[in-house]
């Protein structure tokens, strides 16, 4: 089974963005892209609908949402 999935690297550990439906212990391999192409595509759609919108709070913002998709909350 193949699946991409987002994480973020946080204190030097990959911490994925949802769960995930592994074993206790189980191997996987991981391909290491850039992310920042999605956020650049999801900023461009945004200025669409909101052409004064502050790229830098933009990006604070997706990340603040990945931040509580991580904790669960």
């Amino acid at each position: 089974m193949s699946k991409v999935i987002r994480v973020k690297y946080e204190k030097g550990v990959l911490k994925p963005l949802e769960p995930l439906d592994l074993q206790e212990g189980e191997e996987v391999q991981v391909i290491i892209q850039p992310g920042e192409p999605i956020a650049e595509k999801y900023y461009g759609i945004a200025r669409k609908h909101r052409p004064n919108l502050d790229k830098k709070e933009f990006l604070e913002v997706l990340e603040e949402i990945e931040d509580e998709d991580i904790r669960g909350h």
